[in-house]
């Protein structure tokens, strides 16, 4: 079993930046591949941002070029740097892992590759 507890959501006006993070502990002692998610009032859960075992990283389009996800294996932590933020951006995040050896690539922003879930965390972004 694997927990994961995101942190680091709040309120920023367009144009600004958040860093969020994912903590993870139980059977974290194999591979991780991890995942953010986010899902915006009245719309389907939406793959933000995957790093595989080679740390190969895979992005959105919406959020390429302004968010960068990162993994700290010794303290077992996901983050994701959200920079140049839009109203659009504005949902609740939510870290995902799985265990196992992955490549990081467009598969891995689809959210039935993953077996673990936080709870998540609010961003709100105002214009």
């Amino acid at each position: 079993q694997v927990e994961l507890e995101e942190s680091g959501g709040g309120s920023v006006q367009s144009g600004g930046s958040l860093r969020l993070s994912c903590a993870s502990s139980g059977d974290v002692y194999n591979t991780l591949c991890m995942g953010w998610f986010r899902q915006a009032p009245g719309k389907e859960r939406e793959g933000v941002a995957s790093i595989g075992s080679n740390g190969r990283t895979t992005y959105a389009d919406s959020v390429q070029g302004r968010f960068t996800i990162s993994q700290d294996i010794a303290t077992n932590t996901l983050t994701l740097q959200m920079d140049n933020l839009k109203s659009e951006d504005t949902a609740v995040y939510s870290c995902a892992a799985v265990r196992g050896f992955c490549d990081g690539g467009d598969f891995y922003l689809r959210a039935d590759a993953y077996l673990y879930w936080g709870q998540g965390t609010r961003v709100t972004v105002s214009s």
